[in-house]
Order: structure tokens, then C-alpha cells, then sequence
């Protein structure tokens, strides 16, 4: 049992709190309840990993409150799209913050150190381009407790590139293919390696590439077997998925 809430129940057993007061300190325990948004304080307990943080769409006064809340629970924190403002306001507070602002990813404290991360993610994009989605898909595995490789601007127009680089991709467990355009990296690097292949669409490309669903529907649509595919931009998603297949324990 946790040992919180054993401590609860340990009061109510004594006679120190009413039941009441029992039901309400455990809520607290589980439920970071700040009006406008209910934190899942014990995702960690349940997953292994702890709740994330997406900005977009969010004031920096929500996003702050929930980082602080998190914070008074001892929880590290990763949130994505996170504007540098978001990260201006956190670090004043927060001396541990850490921002990467190509990606807009932002954390604070860390699940693993550098000694305990495993294996190897690596995050191969097309075109430099796509790079701020490749790079929140990196930073996401490695804060999750994968070691991370990024290879940059392998894209199919000049696949010697590729070819070039293949020995070190074939190092790796799982390998994220970020790719505008009409997504063909995918389907060439799921065709030359061994290892799973997550394909991550971005919406980099002129009109037809219609914001990134010809590079998703080209993805789902591969002949190449052993890939998944993630929705367009989703580079959270993409890490954390290689990072759950990269960590499994065999």
C-alpha cells in the first residue's frame, strides 16, 4: 500500500480524523483539483510515468498552476508546446527548469539519470524542416528513459544520405521516421532494417500535402511491414511510444 495512504488510514484507525477527513485527504491524494483542470497525480503509480503537460490551448497562468501543483507533489514535469513565455515565468520560479525551444518542450526534474537511461531511440527526419517535431520526439523518449540518436536531413530526395547513415540506424531498438511531404522515409527505412519503425507524419509540405495528411495516409498505407504510425505533428506520441517498446524488459 502506498505509504501516504497508509498513513491516512492509520489515522482514521486511532481515531486522529473522521471519515470525512479521511475521504477528502486521500482525494487530495489522487486528484489535483484546480478548477479549470483535475491532475492525475497517481498516473505514475498506475504507468510507471507521470502525467504530461500539452500547452496548447492553455492560458500560462493554467499551465503554471499545474506545473506548480505538480511540483508540490514531488512530480517531475514535461510539458509540450510550451511557448518560451510559459518558460520565462516557470524558470523564475523554478531554478531546475530546463526549456528546448526548437521543440517546446519544457521540464523540470528528471525520471531517470543519464547513467539509467536504456537502449536506443533512434529519431531519423527527412528535412531539416521537420525538425522541431523530430526534436520533441526525442526529448520525449529520452525524458521517458531512453538514450536518443538524432540523425537530420535524410529525406528520400537524396537517399544517399540515408544510405550513408544506415550502419548507425541499424544500432538502434526502435527508430522514429519523422517525414513531410508524401512520408516516404518510413517506408524506405522499415524496408532496410530490423527493428520497429514508428512513422511520424509532419505537416511540412506545398498545397496538395494538405498540412501533413498526404505523409499520414502514405504512411498508413505502406507496403513495408513492422511500422506504426502516429498522428501528424504528434512527436510526443512517437517518443513515447519508442520509448515503451525500448524499454521493455525481454
Amino acid at each position: 500500500m502506498n505509504t501516504a495512504i497508509a498513513k491516512i488510514l492509520d489515522a482514521l484507525r486511532q481515531n486522529k480524523i473522521d471519515t470525512d477527513e479521511a475521504e477528502k485527504r486521500i482525494s487530495a491524494f489522487y486528484h489535483g483539483d484546480l478548477g479549470f483542470a483535475d491532475i492525475d497525480l497517481q498516473r505514475e503509480a498506475r504507468t510507471s510515468y507521470p502525467e504530461v503537460i500539452y500547452c496548447a490551448g492553455k492560458t500560462i497562468e493554467q499551465s503554471l498552476s499545474i506545473i506548480k501543483k505538480m511540483r508540490e507533489h514531488e512530480l517531475p514535469v514535461f510539458a509540450t508546446k510550451a511557448p518560451k513565455e510559459l518558460a520565462e515565468q516557470t524558470a523564475a520560479i523554478f531554478s531546475e527548469t530546463v526549456y528546448h525551444e526548437l521543440s517546446q518542450t519544457l521540464s523540470i526534474g528528471r525520471l531517470y539519470t543519464p547513467a539509467e537511461l536504456e537502449g536506443l531511440v533512434v529519431v531519423a527526419s527527412a528535412g531539416t524542416s521537420d525538425i522541431n517535431v523530430a526534436w520533441e520526439a526525442a526529448r520525449t523518449a529520452e525524458f521517458f528513459g531512453s538514450n536518443v540518436r538524432m540523425i537530420n536531413d535524410i529525406g528520400v530526395a537524396g537517399i544517399h544520405r540515408l544510405f550513408n547513415r544506415l550502419d548507425e540506424i541499424r544500432t538502434a531498438r526502435v527508430i522514429i521516421a519523422c517525414a513531410g511531404m508524401e512520408g516516404a522515409l518510413a517506408s524506405v527505412i522499415a524496408g532496410l532494417v530490423a527493428a520497429p519503425v514508428i512513422a511520424l507524419p509532419t505537416s511540412v509540405g506545398y498545397g496538395a500535402a494538405f498540412g501533413g495528411l498526404s505523409a499520414l495516409l502514405g504512411m498508413l498505407t505502406s507496403c513495408a511491414p513492422g511500422i506504426s504510425v502516429v498522428n501528424i505533428n504528434n512527436g510526443f506520441g512517437a517518443g513515447y511510444q519508442a520509448n515503451l517498446i525500448n524499454r521493455v524488459r525481454h
